[in-house]
């Protein structure tokens, strides 16, 4: 394929990039630098009482929003630098807990961002590895089996992963609230009646099993495909010289999965980071709450209508950030493989 044809074969993905991707995210970077405000004005307003003969007429000032010639409210868009990210990330607040007598972990976990950072990073940490195993383990399976089983233990695999993410959130949720059918078998085994969403922890716990449970069956098509590519001849050799299963799974099968495995700790990083269905099909906001609901919460408008747009770009870059900390050791070590191969 020549420059030019692969210039073109490309060229909507990337203008697909640019549109969709590249350019929001520029303007939510600008906007987080900038507060756009209402222009107020300040008027006299007379006022009189009913009446012909005792009637009482009174001047008072009033402010309201100042209105331009088509009859609009006028905004007024300022720099304010920093401002907005100290906002969100409280600096002050948090040295002041960390100081002697400050209150501490428990401080810093009252401010939302961080409370959010701590939920998001345990979300992603922890359902990585259980993913990657999960699904490893039901391609060796299903690898392993009959022919004729294969079929129906494949789609029986796949079926939580084509499922919403909100429905089956709130299938989960179902099952577990009030008289659910999973609380009143809890109940019945325990003898006492037991509450999945009364505290914390154990929200925590349902959302981190249904996040593998739901994407446990993409990393498992993934590893499956593979298995039908590992060398036999590789294979057979080391049944050979007598290694045994988990030294062919540990020597062979690991190290020729290994470029999918990076592949699918990459896709899943950048999902989990960016948890949001979990929050919202759970309910968990008095409880638990994710960098993704955080922005969410900052551009739902408050009573007065009123938006924390420059807040929410802020936790937004935040968010982004953490994305890119998360990527670049696994980036820059696959590049390092790839250029010490080449």
């Amino acid at each position: 394929m020549n420059g030019r044809t692969f210039g073109w074969f490309v060229a909507p993905s990337v203008v697909m990039m640019l549109v969709f991707i590249a350019f929001p995210l520029v303007f939510v970077f600008v906007q987080s630098f900038h507060a756009t405000q209402s222009v107020f004005e300040t008027v006299k307003v007379e006022s009189c009482t009913p009446g012909f003969l005792g009637q009482v007429c009174k001047t008072e000032e009033r402010t309201r929003p100042k209105l331009d010639a088509a009859g609009r409210p006028m905004t007024e868009t300022s720099f304010i630098g920093l401002a907005a990210y100290r906002t969100v990330l409280q600096p002050d607040a948090v040295w002041a807990a960390l100081a002697p007598g400050g209150g501490g972990w428990d401080a810093v976990m009252a401010v939302d961002f961080y409370r959010a950072l701590r939920f998001t990073l345990t979300f992603t940490l922890v359902t990585l590895p259980a993913v990657i195993g999960l699904g490893l383990l039901i391609a060796l399976a299903v690898n392993t089996m009959a022919r004729s089983l294969r079929g129906p233990l494949i789609f029986v695999s796949l079926m939580p992963f084509i499922v919403t993410p909100v429905i089956g959130a709130l299938s989960i949720r179902w099952l577990f609230m009030g008289d659910g059918i999973l609380t009143a078998a809890l109940r019945w085994m325990t003898g006492s009646h037991i509450s999945m969403f009364a505290q914390g922890w154990t929200i925590e716990v349902l959302m981190l099993v249904y996040r593998v449970w739901h994407v446990a069956p993409f990393a498992f098509v993934v590893f499956y495909a593979a298995l039908q590519t590992v060398s036999q001849d590789a294979l057979e050799a080391a049944l050979i010289d007598g290694a045994s299963r988990f030294e062919r799974l540990r020597y062979v099968v690991i190290p020729h999965l290994k470029p999918l495995i990076v592949f699918v700790a990459l896709i899943h990083l950048m999902d989990a980071y960016r948890v949001f269905d979990e929050v919202v099909g759970f309910s968990s906001e008095a409880h638990r709450i994710s960098l993704q609901f955080l922005t969410f919460n900052l551009l739902t408008p408050d009573q007065a209508g009123n938006r924390a747009v420059t807040r929410a770009s802020a936790s937004a870059m935040l968010t982004m950030v953490g994305v890119i900390v998360l990527l670049v050791p696994i980036l820059l070590r696959t590049w390092r493989e790839q250029r010490g191969r080449a």
